[in-house]
């Protein structure tokens, strides 16, 4: 499979890509390769009998006993790190990415639950690595927080970096949005092979000039009528701010005036020049979103493919997670030439063999890529529907502007009842101002049958604003759930809730029916 796919056989001795591609030999190994996995497994095994700590508490202590862990054990996987940041869509597009490539023959290590920071990924290598220290895999496909990541590129640098989108997110952890921005330019420098931008952020697209000399850089994008949908940070504006204005006679037009005056098939957003001030080429471009099904261009070929995963933004995600899969495989069939005809440089020859004038064609079949993509489900919480008394219960996470107003316009209210949770722990982000940037005008005509979480008041007084009716507010959030849920038998339910609420609402419906286990926590 892996030699009609443009793969190396998996049949191939590991150890012999690994010295090709640069890696350590077993010889090379330090004695702290074979004492820290005992350790982490250890510590692990007591943290579940204790049930104290979640599921990066044991990378915690890893990292504090044993700081080169990390970047000891994955030096040494041939096709190196594979890394995605943003501020949404990471843990989906980390989902899609690491199916595509298993499904053309790599084996993956990657860190499925979403714990993105760090010492997340370290307790995710302790989960695999033996007793021996030897990680047994390909390619690792790893999802970091966007402050983590700058920490991860320390210690790794990323053979590959895909960089999604820049929104204001956490306010209190990285302030506005520029700073995040420069978090992520960060990693663009860092990455050795092949960096993967979104064309139609301008922060995310400049990073093209940021890039190291002979790491490539590879643009996914949106057709001009997709465009709208995805407005910038910069042009999002509530309802309320409009009326607002409207009232007060100021004449500014509003973002959805600005989008209903473009003519069609222009953008209102900024799009991402090349060097001679044109438009960038996108390697990968979505064109036509439709009820579970999509259009892609891909290297100018039209392709169509059936999709599992919910949301529109689901479906730009999976444009960036087919624009970095081929980037992965050109650099295969690079480092594949090299090997033939330059034994033992491949590591080095096939970073640099992956320019902006490399060929992107590769022998891959991509009916099967987009086969692998049709099959991947939606990561916990995100679009993950539950069903519970009759009803399904999808689960949809919100934790900043764009985020929550994507998920508002991705399922529209007609039909369901509507929860939603807002706590403000650390890993939420303490600052909840941004809530006051979402347009929740869409819930007008059905109403929000429950509030809940920590916050619950500050989101029912946010909904007011919007004249928006709300039946129920409470911030005992179990007892939230489980009223709304078994209300109203067979009715299709929405719960929009920010991270550790959605943690909550998953552990409350475990009482009540089965869910799937995210490995969260444990």
């Amino acid at each position: 499979m892996g030699e009609e796919n443009g793969f190396q056989p998996r049949e191939t001795s590991r150890e012999t890509q690994r010295e090709a591609l640069g890696g350590q030999s077993d010889a090379a190994r330090t004695w702290t390769a074979f004492a820290t996995p005992l350790i982490g497994k250890a510590v692990r095994g007591a943290s579940r009998l204790l049930r104290h700590g979640g599921s990066a508490f044991p990378g915690k202590i890893v990292e504090q006993i044993d700081p080169g862990f990390l970047a000891r054990t994955l030096a040494d996987l041939p096709y190196g790190v594979v890394l995605v940041s943003g501020t949404n869509g990471k843990t989906t597009t980390t989902r899609m990415v690491a199916s595509m490539l298993e499904t053309l023959g790599l084996k993956v290590f990657t860190n499925p639950t979403g714990s993105n920071f760090t010492r997340g990924v370290v307790s995710a290598l302790l989960t695999e690595v033996p007793l021996s220290g030897r990680l047994d895999a390909d390619v690792a496909v790893l999802e970091l927080d966007e402050a983590y990541a700058v920490k991860f590129v320390q210690q790794v640098k990323p053979r590959f970096a895909l960089l999604l989108n820049v929104m204001r997110d956490q306010l209190d952890r990285f302030g506005e949005i520029d700073n995040t921005a420069r978090l992520l330019e960060r990693v663009a420098e860092a990455t050795t092979g092949t960096v993967v931008l979104n064309r139609e952020d301008p922060r995310i697209a400049r990073f093209a000039s940021a890039v190291p000399e002979g790491t490539g850089v590879r643009y996914f994008g949106l057709s001009p009528e997709l465009r709208r949908f995805f407005p910038s940070d910069d042009d999002m504006q509530t309802t309320v701010a409009e009326e607002a204005a409207s009232v007060a006679g100021n004449g500014r037009p509003s973002a959805n005036d600005r989008a209903q005056q473009e003519p069609a098939g222009t953008s209102v957003s900024a799009e991402a020049p090349d060097a001679d001030g044109r438009e960038a080429t996108a390697d990968v471009t979505l064109t036509r979103v439709g009820n579970h099904e999509a259009d892609f261009l891909i290297d100018g070929r039209a392709v169509h493919t059936a999709v599992k995963l919910e949301g529109v933004y689901n479906l730009f995600n999976a444009a960036a997670a087919l624009a970095t899969v081929r980037a992965v495989m050109a650099q295969d069939i690079a480092s594949a030439q090299v090997a033939e005809t330059m034994p033992g440089q491949a590591s080095h020859a096939s970073d640099a063999a992956i320019s902006d004038e490399s060929p992107v064609d590769s022998p891959v079949d991509h009916d099967r890529l987009l086969a692998a993509l049709a099959e991947v489900t939606p990561a916990f919480g995100r679009g993950e529907t539950i069903a519970v008394n009759g009803s399904d219960v999808q689960l949809l996470l919100v934790k900043n502007p764009m985020g929550f107003r994507l998920s508002l316009g991705s399922f529209p209210p007609d039909g369901h009842d509507t929860m939603i949770a807002i706590c403000d722990l650390y890993a939420d982000g303490r600052d909840m101002s941004w809530l006051w940037d979402v347009d929740f005008t869409s819930l007008r005509p059905t109403g929000v049958a429950m509030v809940s979480g920590t916050r619950a008041w500050d989101m029912a007084l946010r909904l007011e604003y919007d004249q928006v009716r709300v039946e129920q507010t409470g911030t005992d959030l179990e007892a939230a759930v489980r009223q709304f849920v078994t209300a109203r038998p067979g009715v299709p339910k929405h719960i929009y809730c920010t991270y550790t609420s959605m943690l909550r609402v998953r552990a409350e419906l475990a009482k009540l029916t089965t869910v799937a286990d995210a490995g969260v926590g444990r």
